[in-house]
């Protein structure tokens, strides 16, 4: 039985009320951000701490993110952890480049993030001067705690994205270009 005050929308007894609504976006960002797959860029020591963020003892397999991708098409977020020479920087740009969209990038430690302690002609003084960042985590080295507090910054940022919208205003671009031609 139903109480007059209660609404039930789009109710069918043979679900049984396990009927939920959502936007699709809320959807595709509640599924990409709890399926994040890392590209690993461990280029100095934050690499062992990012290493040791898959142990047990920390498991970034809470957050979806344990299939570490060493092939950039099946990546969703670079994780750039340690010093980036400029002789390093054209391979990070070149695999950043072959990542499909949507993508996001984590600057691990002081060196990814600005240069670091490395004020010389040799270093890329911070990876936003190649790629966007979307989330910076501090510390020479970060303690793995530190880089899972960044991924769930991440997921929190994913989660708030218009993603329905810029997929059909791509798709709509391209047919418009499809038709011009």
């Amino acid at each position: 039985m139903s109480d007059d005050n209660t609404q039930h929308a789009a109710y069918d007894s043979k679900v049984e009320g396990n009927v939920f609504f959502t936007k699709v976006d809320a959807a595709i960002n509640w599924m990409r951000s709890n399926s994040l797959w890392p590209m690993p860029m461990g280029l100095a020591c934050c690499g062992i701490e990012l290493m040791a963020s898959g142990a047990s003892r920390f498991d970034i397999a809470r957050f979806g993110a344990e299939v570490m991708r060493f092939s950039p098409r099946q990546a969703d977020v670079m994780i750039v952890a340690g010093t980036v020479t400029y002789k390093m920087s054209l391979a990070v740009k070149r695999i950043w480049d072959q990542m499909p969209e949507p993508k996001w990038c984590i600057a691990m430690g002081a060196c990814a993030s600005s240069g670091g302690m490395y004020r010389s002609y040799a270093t890329l003084q911070g990876i936003d001067n190649l790629i966007p960042v979307d989330v910076y985590v501090s510390g020479c080295p970060p303690r793995p705690e530190a880089l899972l507090e960044g991924l769930m910054k991440l997921q929190k940022k994913v989660t708030e994205e218009e993603s329905a919208k810029a997929h059909f205003e791509a798709d709509s671009a391209r047919t418009l270009e499809t038709s011009k031609a």
